[in-house]
């Protein structure tokens, strides 16, 4: 399913500046990859072309954008560069890339890690199974909080006023027929995620795919992310998941553990009812 996170900016909302603009037409640039050609990037920020355009340019000579086949841009050299030191320099992503690792093993399923970002859930890393689903949203792109399962993990462990914010900001759209839209039933389901310490995507956010993830906090107790697993339905179906998600919990709390955090390093589960791979 394609991103879903609508655009918010435009050129004549007040109090917008040359900065703002210029982080906007970043991020349209790097949002889904590239090359976009000059009109997309508008549309998807709300500014104008000549607008836009002027951002590029300037992004280019710092080697942020590079000219592309068609008028068109995609990301530069120097912001790859930046983006994989930053990336590279993260405690969390030296922990969560062999617990990602294990999980795929372990089963069968593409793992991932995503953090939040206001009312989103960002994809970070992800460890992709030799046969099997792929995700349709790359790292760096975003899903909403409220019907996917890292950010539904990730809302069970934040502070009540904080997920009143994201529930009152966020517009509750329905992307499949079991998306949960009312925010008395999220925040049921942000009962349960809690109660179990992980929480499952039931198609709420695409059809056909269900999810497991659960939160990953740092030394000071705070949510810095989530680890999940994600796979069609009739792969990881609702036995799966009650197997799974416990795998997924410890591989959190192990990476909250290296982080700082003050839990108990539980290590692997060493279930031996665990599968290896995808069913046919």
């Amino acid at each position: 399913m394609p991103n879903t996170v609508n655009t918010r900016s435009s050129e004549q909302e007040p109090g917008k500046g040359p900065v703002d603009k210029a982080m906007e037409v970043l991020e349209a640039l790097v949002r889904t990859g590239g090359p976009h050609r000059l009109g997309e990037i508008a549309r998807r920020t709300g500014l104008t072309k000549p607008t836009v355009h002027r951002h590029l340019r300037t992004m280019a000579d710092y080697g942020f954008a590079q000219p592309a086949e068609g008028g068109s841009y995609r990301a530069g050299p120097r912001l790859l560069g930046l983006a994989a030191a930053a990336l590279d320099a993260g405690d969390d992503l030296r922990l969560v890339r062999p617990a990602l690792a294990d999980l795929r093993t372990r089963t069968g399923l593409l793992a991932y890690y995503a953090v939040r970002h206001r009312s989103t859930a960002v994809l970070l890393e992800q460890s992709e199974p030799v046969r099997g689903y792929r995700m349709s949203t790359r790292p760096g792109g975003e899903t909403p909080l409220y019907c996917t399962a890292a950010g539904l993990a990730m809302l069970s462990a934040l502070p009540d006023p904080e997920v009143a914010a994201v529930l009152e900001e966020t517009q509750l759209t329905a992307l499949t027929f079991r998306t949960l839209t009312e925010p008395a039933a999220i925040r049921a389901e942000l009962g349960r995620t809690a109660e179990r310490g992980y929480a499952v995507d039931d198609e709420y956010h695409e059809q056909d795919v269900r999810a497991v993830a659960a939160p990953v906090t740092d030394g000071d107790g705070r949510v810095v992310g989530a680890l999940g697993v994600c796979g069609l339905t009739f792969t990881l179906d609702p036995e799966s998941a009650g197997l799974f998600g416990p795998m997924v919990r410890a591989a959190a709390r192990t990476v909250s553990a290296g982080l700082g955090s003050g839990g108990p390093a539980l290590g692997v589960v060493k279930d031996t009812a665990a599968r290896g791979g995808e069913r046919a």
